[in-house]
């Protein structure tokens, strides 16, 4: 890295600590309404540290939902531009009786930092646009750069989609730079090379037309959230395959030589069941713990309510009972075709007792990068330059349902140089993200930068 570049991170890392706690105390929940001020407030603060940073322009271009901060540095147009993408906005921050410290009041401890979106994104995110005030303030940017920050990526980015779609031309790159994955260890380097896709749906059992006294009922009339256990239960058989008709059907199996590539990286199953706390680990038979958590399609329940759940007893048959059910999906699986396929299975199994309902919600398709590209071995020699060794090739299990979307709009390829690691507790009380990893961020994309520009200019 440029010495002048390294030398004004490190006189400012103290500050960039700061202000990425304050924006940490910044509850953007995208998914609650009750946020929506928060929100925006978020995405004011993103705007006007770009501004500072020393962009060309930092605007917020609203939205029907949350609004997207867009910024950019244009130096020479005879020069490669990379587009930087993230997300203000967070996840819900429930239960909060969880959290060992409040989740919207940034707490440092054991050389990580506790809050909701430490990790997912704000924490990851940040690292640019300090790394980009870095290179400004030494005039070391050596790509034209654009950033784009949205507050909608939790909820499925259905806003972004139409916003991309208008405005291809601002919106113009060779690349797209993301940090919203992680690593596999601190001293293990490692590059995303693909993501899996998302269909997201509620679903809604009904029986009788008003809850029911079990003592009167019970025995005669069918419950709900019997019929909704027993139907999410068949969902799966005992090896853990789904068991809906189709699922599997466009699903390419990895090759002998791409199993064995995948196998090569650092796993250690005693320390993984340890961390999670669990005795033993569950999945698809015939698969690896690492190929079931990424190159696999799942089926998961995410939460299911129904009759009563309060303190105490209510001896009460309930008329209705109602789930959240998430599948990640592959290459070649889309979430249309796996929405319809799901919807059309869990309703021919539905007992003629009961009435059922299958709400969509959001999705993504997978999404797979080259690793033979220009953008992948530019972020694989930055990261070796960082940390002295190579990065592993992976497959993330999540899903960044606009990545596909920025291919197909915008003809270009994301590189996910994400450096979480998978003990951030990402979605889940108690979230965190090393300073290691944020301060390594920040002089690791500067290094992203100057190897792209190098291998376009050759």
């Amino acid at each position: 890295m440029n010495a002048a570049t390294a030398s004004y991170i490190e006189s400012n890392k103290q500050r960039y600590l700061d202000e990425l706690l304050e924006l940490l105390r910044i509850p953007s929940v995208s998914a609650d309404s009750k946020f929506k001020d928060d929100v925006r407030r978020a995405a004011e603060f993103v705007r006007d540290k770009l501004t500072a940073a020393g962009v060309d322009r930092a605007q917020l271009f609203e939205t029907a939902g949350h609004p997207i901060v867009y910024a950019e540095k244009l130096i020479d147009p005879a020069l490669p531009t990379v587009l930087v993408y993230g997300h203000y906005d967070v996840q819900p921050a429930d239960p909060y009786e969880l959290w060992h410290t409040p989740p919207f009041e940034p707490t440092i401890r054991n050389e990580r930092i506790y809050a909701r979106g430490a990790c997912d994104d704000k924490g990851q995110f940040y690292m640019h646009v300090k790394a980009i005030e870095a290179m400004i303030a030494t005039n070391s940017l050596p790509c034209n750069v654009k950033v784009m920050i949205e507050g909608e990526e939790e909820v499925g980015s259905d806003h972004l989609g139409l916003f991309v779609t208008e405005n291809r031309e601002l919106l113009k790159a060779d690349a797209i730079l993301i940090s919203d994955t992680s690593i596999i260890a601190n001293d293990v380097p490692s590059l995303e090379t693909g993501l899996r896709g998302l269909s997201y749906v509620e679903v809604e059992v009904t029986g009788p037309n008003r809850d029911l006294h079990s003592g009167v009922y019970g025995g005669g009339v069918d419950n709900p959230v019997n019929v909704l256990c027993q139907m999410i239960a068949s969902l799966k058989d005992a090896d853990g395959h789904i068991t809906i008709p189709g699922f599997y059907d466009k699903v390419v199996e990895l090759s002998a030589d791409e199993r064995t590539e995948m196998a090569k990286a650092p796993f250690d199953l005693v320390e993984y069941k340890r961390d999670l706390g669990i005795q033993e680990v569950f999945g698809e038979a015939g698969y690896s713990t690492i190929e079931r958590t990424s190159v696999r399609p799942t089926l998961d329940v995410n939460g299911i309510w129904g009759g009563y759940i309060g303190e105490g007893a209510k001896t009460v048959l309930p008329s209705k009972a109602s789930a959240k059910i998430s599948m990640r999906l592959v290459p070649n699986q889309t979430p249309d075709e796996i929405t319809e396929l799901f919807t059309r299975h869990f309703e021919s199994i539905a007992p003629a007792s009961v009435r059922v309902e299958v709400r969509p919600h959001h999705g993504g398709l997978p999404y797979v990068m080259p690793t033979d590209s220009v953008e992948f071995e530019a972020a694989s020699r930055a990261m070796e330059e960082s940390w002295g060794k190579k990065p592993i090739p992976t497959r993330g299990g999540g899903s960044i349902p606009i990545v596909a979307l920025f291919e197909q709009e915008l003809g270009i390829k994301s590189i996910l140089m994400g450096f979480g690691l998978d003990i951030d507790a990402l979605h889940s009380p108690n979230e965190s993200y090393g300073l290691f990893n944020f301060y390594k961020g920040i002089e690791t994309i500067p290094l992203f930068f100057k190897h792209y520009a190098a291998l376009k200019q050759n």
